[in-house]
């Protein structure tokens, strides 16, 4: 099938900038056929995007962007990880799977049915997830012929008390949770991050969440491909579980913007 630049957006930044700020789980918009597919009645279906959608982050990703010294570039999904979560492995290698949260979600936040079980997940594997993926790689690839290398700074957030579905979720809740990857994060980008973020409270590391993305073409296969995941705790920027953002909005995209510049200077 055709890809579907409707469903994610590539949001052009510097043409010397290495930096790609990935905005995964922003979106609330589900297409009305993937609606349907969807056992939750409207009220209980609102109730979950609150929970599992990362609120205001595209927001966040577009005022560092203004910020910025060199403009970031943006990937940015345009539909709710409800439709597709395009950071998942899309088969049997995805330890999600042990709760209804592959690829495509069975289950809700709180273990709840989201979608029939045996629901066949091919059909919205192949009309989003593997254009968005191919999108993405596409994505990196440019930044490496342009500039020679890749950072990849995948931007999210989580709820400050642990949801049912979170499988490492009872360590540190940090106030910013950095997520690397033990080939793809060097020392110097985590060395980066921790100055930058320092200002907003605690700093930890891969806890309640780890790993970062990186295109599976280039996973463990290209060192100039470097990547982090920020985790974001919602209590420090907005209010849970999907309500507005709030003073701590502009102090997290001043910190965001530090470390765009560092990386881009680095």
């Amino acid at each position: 099938m055709d890809d579907t630049p409707d469903s994610f957006e590539l949001l052009p930044g510097a043409v010397d900038s290495p930096v790609i700020l990935h905005v995964p789980h922003s979106s609330r918009h589900l297409p009305v056929p993937v609606r349907d597919g969807i056992v939750l009645d409207d009220a209980a279906l609102e109730r979950e995007l609150d929970h599992i959608t990362d609120a205001h982050t595209a927001e966040l990703a577009e005022a560092v962007a203004e910020a910025a010294g060199r403009t970031p570039w943006r990937f940015v999904n345009r539909l709710s990880r409800l439709v597709i979560d395009p950071e998942r492995f899309p088969d049997e290698r995805e330890e999600m799977l042990a709760v209804g949260m592959g690829a495509v979600y069975t289950r809700t936040t709180h273990r709840r049915p989201l979608r029939p079980a045996d629901v066949d997940p091919r059909p919205l594997i192949d009309r989003y997830f593997h254009p968005y993926a191919r999108a993405m790689t596409a994505a990196v690839a440019d930044r490496l012929a342009a500039t020679g290398r890749a950072v990849i700074v995948d931007v999210h957030s989580y709820p400050s008390a642990r949801l049912p579905y979170e499988l490492h979720g009872d360590g540190p809740r940090p106030h910013i949770c950095v997520g690397t990857d033990a080939f793809h994060t060097p020392p110097e980008l985590v060395t980066l991050a921790e100055k930058a973020f320092a200002v907003l409270g605690d700093v930890g590391f891969d806890s309640p969440f780890s790993g970062a993305y990186v295109p599976l073409r280039f996973y463990e296969r290209e060192p100039r491909v470097t990547a982090l995941m920020v985790e974001i705790r919602r209590d420090t920027y907005m209010t849970e579980p999907g309500g507005p953002a709030g003073p701590g909005f502009a102090r997290l995209a001043s910190a965001l913007t530090a470390l765009v510049d560092a990386v881009v200077s680095g």
